[in-house]
């Protein structure tokens, strides 16, 4: 009687079970990222892979990727390190505007050169490097390796 119970059971958790990961997928949409260039070394090295999903929290020290103000369809791997309401550099933030730097500033082109961001230039928050899987690792303002 009750394996019975257990298998009569067994596929509609199954079902409920994908039905919420398709949802979580349809909502927060990730997507993969290649990290080009030194911007954001030693965090991030050229050839990191990684997963940014486009909705989320978006709070100080968080990965972010952000769209090149003069370059549409250019995307950039940077780290927030002012939200709405911040003053930055003598710079009062917006309601919808944050800072976003390289953790390399000498090689970083972001809101040092292109001033504050708006909201709508934010694609997603990175989440996780999953290549090389040497450095795989949870990316957040407390990242950790995943040994």
């Amino acid at each position: 009687m009750r394996t019975e119970r257990y298998h009569s059971l067994r596929y509609p958790i199954w079902a409920l079970a994908m039905g919420v990961a398709v949802l979580w997928l349809l909502v927060r949409r990730p997507f993969r990222v290649a990290v080009e260039g030194e911007s954001m070394a030693p965090a991030l090295e050229a050839g990191d892979f990684l997963i940014a999903l486009r909705s989320g929290p978006i709070r100080r020290g968080v990965l972010v990727v952000v769209e090149h103000p003069a370059r549409p369809g250019y995307e950039m791997v940077k780290r927030v390190q002012g939200v709405p309401g911040d003053s930055i550099e003598g710079i009062a933030l917006g309601h919808d505007q944050f800072w976003v730097v390289g953790d390399n500033a000498a090689a970083s082109t972001d809101s040092r050169s292109l001033g504050a961001f708006a909201r709508q230039s934010i694609r997603g928050v990175v989440r996780l490097r999953y290549w090389p899987p040497s450095r795989l690792a949870l990316l957040s303002p407390t990242a950790r390796r995943l040994d």
